[in-house]
């Protein structure tokens, strides 16, 4: 049997729900941004009308009302923006068990057994989805129909405005092939300058690739991007929890960056957001049942925004708050030194070479394992209280020092973004 695939995209997701939540945002030009007294004033969405007037995303917001002067900035509500994607995601629910997130605004879902049950016809169970995330949340969405995730996924971006566009093996070398190279997912704009230098211009020309040239230029993934063009993706939808709605991808690291308030200029400034991005990585990777053996920092500069990575792996395995941070101020302090003339103005913490903390793994000869797994346990208790009463009920006093970040509350406001379904 063919597979049904289907790639649902709720269109303008940021804008489109404060517009919900605001009737009075209804056809008008907005634009969701961060806060500028925060030093993270660029444009994140923008609603069908500001996208007209030639507002685009990653724009300051200076140069979107230099772009559109009526533009209405709005600040972006994650926990509203999570509860509409919850919600969308109970509709899909109605159609089939097969639905794999990819991040908060898109899904593919898999209805090849269940299509009988709503008369046999993809097309109709696509406008009925479409209408029901309109009629039930007040948004839309485009829906793309194939017969595998990668063409359901171009077909979805082919039209952004509420239609339906199905790509099947019939009309695929009409109309997928002759859209451009870079339409197609995992093709960036790097990848797309060396397709077309190479005379490979379209999703057709990509399909008809020498092996010779992809592999010399590419290595393995060209030989993926080309069975892609051809329709040849064999990638499962993957079963979703539905008590997490989300699915369980196969972590390959944690991490949460931040641009502070104010510029670093002295260790305690650094410190007070290094163990802030700390809690947050840490606790989430307790949450996913994790310890890590690398942990990385990633620094910019505030004078000409350049920046830097580095890394250290450990003896043994860690999700203690305390060693992430100490590991990662320490990391910072040996490549960084902290003055006015080299002030930081974005930090950023990492935790990799994951494993289980179900496996069991060798203690240090000379280390001290029973008060590590004393403050494991005291830190996986402070994580049911924050669980239970929010995550500003037990702060440490390091983080308190700064007034500026003194407020802040990284993990839940942490976006987590789309993972490809390459794993």
């Amino acid at each position: 049997m063919q597979r049904v695939v289907m790639h649902i995209d709720m269109n303008a997701f940021y804008a489109s729900v404060a517009q919900h939540l605001d009737p009075g945002l209804r056809g008008k030009p907005i634009a969701v941004a961060g806060d500028p007294k925060k030093r993270n004033g660029i444009i994140l969405a923008k609603s069908r009308q500001a996208k007209a007037a030639g507002v685009k995303t990653g724009l300051a917001i200076w140069e979107a009302k230099k772009v559109c002067p009526n533009i209405i900035i709005v600040p972006p509500d994650y926990a509203a923006y999570k509860r509409y994607s919850r919600l969308a995601r109970m509709i899909y629910y109605d159609y089939t068990d097969l639905v794999e997130p990819f991040g908060l605004d898109e899904a593919w879902i898999d209805v090849t057994g269940s299509l009988p049950l709503f008369g046999g016809d993809e097309m109709h169970v696509a406008q009925e989805i479409s209408e029901r995330v309109k009629s039930e949340l007040g948004l839309t969405v485009s829906v793309g129909v194939s017969w595998n995730k990668v063409f359901a996924k171009l077909g979805s971006d082919m039209d952004p405005g509420d239609g339906i566009i199905a790509i099947t093996p019939e009309n695929y070398k009409e109309v997928a092939w002759s859209r451009p190279v870079r339409d197609m997912i995992y093709v960036g704009s790097a990848t797309e300058k060396k397709l077309i230098s190479a005379g490979y211009k379209t999703i057709g020309d990509l399909a008809h690739a020498g092996d010779y040239f992809l592999k010399r230029r590419f290595g393995k993934i060209g030989f993926m991007l080309c069975l892609f063009a051809q329709g040849k993706d064999v990638s499962p939808v993957r079963v979703m929890d539905y008590e997490r709605a989300d699915v369980e991808y196969d972590i390959k690291g944690i991490g949460n960056g931040l641009t502070a308030p104010h510029d670093l200029v002295s260790e305690p400034d650094a410190k007070a957001l290094i163990w802030l991005l700390s809690e947050s990585v840490s606790q989430r990777l307790r949450e996913s049942c994790y310890r890590c053996r690398t942990i990385s920092i990633g620094v910019r500069r505030a004078g000409d925004l350049s920046g830097y990575t580095r890394q250290r792996t450990l003896k043994t395995p860690t999700c203690l708050t305390k060693e992430i941070a100490n590991t990662a101020m320490a990391l910072l302090l040996e490549n960084q030194p902290l003055d006015e003339d080299r002030a930081i103005r974005a930090l950023h913490v990492r935790t990799t070479n994951l494993v289980s903390m179900k496996e069991p793994f060798q203690h240090d000869l000379f280390g001290n394992a029973d008060r590590i797994a004393l403050m494991e346990r005291l830190d996986l208790t402070i994580d049911a209280l924050r669980r239970r009463f929010g995550n500003a009920c037990v702060r440490r006093g390091m983080e308190l020092t700064d007034e500026a970040m003194s407020g802040l509350d990284i993990k839940r406001d942490n976006t987590v973004h789309p993972i490809g379904f390459l794993r």
